[in-house]
């Protein structure tokens, strides 16, 4: 039997795997995201590794008789040489914003996967890891509209300070990749991958 367990505290992925019809455990990862890497598409994968890989520790021995497959994933938002992920505060939200408004910007995602073969770290382990990124333009926003959507709270936790989801919606012009990828997962791509294997 193989069980699932994403390694993320992030409602977009929960609802992204229970459309794609997987059944999972949540073991949000605590740890602290530092990167050495220099490129989008490197820090993402790192990051990813890292949740799995604090995920994984937890459930080396829980399940003896089954395959776990660890689903890491970490979602960032590049304007040319500049990495934004989630805003600290309101006026850097505004900050990023006025940066994305009228331009094209990069959303990057990694995800890391780590199999655990009944329980067994050594041969039974393995990891795959891989990144997807996403075009996003954006209309032109006004000082007012960018305070107004800052206001409304949802920038607060998103990388790059917008919810392509959710009210931000009404200011992107057109995507060019993976639209999930942008909310926070490439669905399409992890089953991909899971099909590929033989883990679903």
């Amino acid at each position: 039997m193989i069980k699932y367990v994403l390694a993320s505290g992030s409602p977009r992925r929960w609802e992204l795997l229970e459309q794609a019809g997987l059944s999972f455990e949540i073991s949000k990862a605590q740890g602290e995201e530092n990167y050495t890497k220099e490129t989008p598409a490197d820090i993402v994968e790192e990051l990813s590794y890292q949740k799995a890989d604090e995920a994984a520790k937890k459930y080396l021995q829980k399940y003896q008789n089954d395959t776990v497959v660890i689903i890491g994933a970490d979602t960032i938002v590049a304007y040319g040489n500049e990495i934004m992920g989630k805003p600290p505060n309101a006026a850097d939200a505004e900050a990023m914003l006025t940066k994305l408004q009228g331009n094209t910007h990069q959303v990057y995602t990694g995800v890391t996967l780590i199999v655990l073969d009944k329980g067994q770290e050594k041969r039974g382990l393995e990891v795959i890891t891989f990144h997807e990124k996403t075009d996003v333009q954006m209309y032109p926003m006004t000082s007012e509209q960018i305070a107004a959507y800052v206001a409304t709270g949802e920038p607060m936790d998103k990388a790059g300070a917008y919810a392509i989801q959710g009210k931000c919606a009404i200011y992107i012009k057109g995507i060019n990749g993976d639209y999930n990828n942008v909310v926070g997962l490439p669905v399409a791509r992890l089953m991909h991958e899971l099909f590929a294997r033989q883990l679903i």
